[in-house]
């Protein structure tokens, strides 16, 4: 495993990181602990010592199978967690919700503190740092609650105005092969010495390889309507046309995400051992040139003007 600053901060992490929004999950098609706690191990193992949850990833079960695993190595780990939706599925983004709910994040990790603790894609207005809510969040860092705060959002705007108004210095934010526009901005959050974190590396599974325009889904990937099924996968067509036979489409995804120095971890999902170990073999080696430029040229093409519904 190799390991990348997390912008400025004090913090080294591994490329490669941990989602763990599937583990055990039902949501996700996955109900076993023992698989989620081997999950969780192995990954460590390997050299994973960048771990992202949230309250709401499966009533709270996430933080809890973390605890459980990284307790005895907290020290030797970066915890992310999250703030604005709760284990019962409440939205509550109020200041005054900010410190139970990480009172309980910390409860079900067995830790006093988290590395980073974000804003849950919280509505627009909240992307601003004029919110009251970045004070709560400077008072629990100046308490060692936490170390570092900041935002997960989707979003071009959204990034730019976290980055020009607040004193973040994470941001998890939604990046891959098929969403390239934000790229734009690393150079800003660079200067500003920022941590960036990139979820749905995979595209929701669409960059591993198993799904195609005749794919059919329900549970959370049941939001694609048919059209947007057979546009995805007649770009997955054009992109494995475009990669080295013996290269995986995984591995191609996440690589591509790492030939950007401004990326510090990526936190690909994994309902099974074998997908989460098959992800940190990506940091192994490094994209062609050729290739990282192919794919762009695919994304200027294909997508920069005609962006896919997440």
């Amino acid at each position: 495993m190799n390991y990348r600053q997390f912008g400025k901060t004090e913090m080294q992490v591994s490329e490669i990181g941990l989602g763990a929004w599937q583990l055990a999950n039902p949501d996700w098609g996955a109900t076993d602990s023992n698989e989620a706690v081997q999950i969780v191990q192995k990954s460590l193992d390997e050299g994973c010592n960048f771990f992202d949850t949230a309250p709401g990833y499966n009533r709270g079960k996430s933080e809890e199978f973390l605890g459980q695993v990284l307790k005895p190595v907290r020290q030797d780990v970066i915890l992310c967690t999250k703030f604005g939706h709760s284990p019962e599925y409440v939205t509550d983004f109020s200041v005054g919700a900010i410190r139970p709910s990480l009172e309980g994040s910390l409860r079900r990790l067995q830790t006093d503190y988290v590395d980073i603790l974000l804003l849950h894609n919280p509505p627009s207005e909240l992307m601003h740092g004029a919110s009251p809510q970045y004070a709560e969040l400077e008072q629990l860092k100046q308490e060692g609650k936490i170390r570092e705060f900041g935002v997960s959002l989707d979003d071009i705007d959204s990034m730019k105005t976290v980055l020009e108004t607040t004193n973040s210095k994470a941001l998890e934010i939604y990046f891959n092969i098929f969403s390239q526009d934000l790229a734009t901005l690393f150079p800003l959050a660079e200067e500003k010495g920022v941590g960036l974190i990139v979820k749905v590396p995979l595209d929701s599974g669409w960059l591993t390889g198993k799904y195609n325009a005749a794919s059919t889904f329900d549970g959370v990937r049941g939001r694609w309507p048919e059209e947007v099924i057979a546009r995805r996968g007649a770009l997955v067509a054009q992109l494995q046309a475009i990669i080295p036979d013996d290269q995986s489409l995984v591995h191609t995804a996440l690589q591509y995400i790492l030939a950007y120095p401004a990326i510090s971890t990526i936190i690909p999902g994994g309902k099974t051992v074998a997908q989460a170990l098959e992800n940190i073999k990506a940091a192994s080696n490094q994209l062609p040139q050729d290739t990282f430029d192919r794919i762009c040229q695919l994304w200027e093409q294909e997508l920069k003007d005609n962006p896919l519904p997440w």
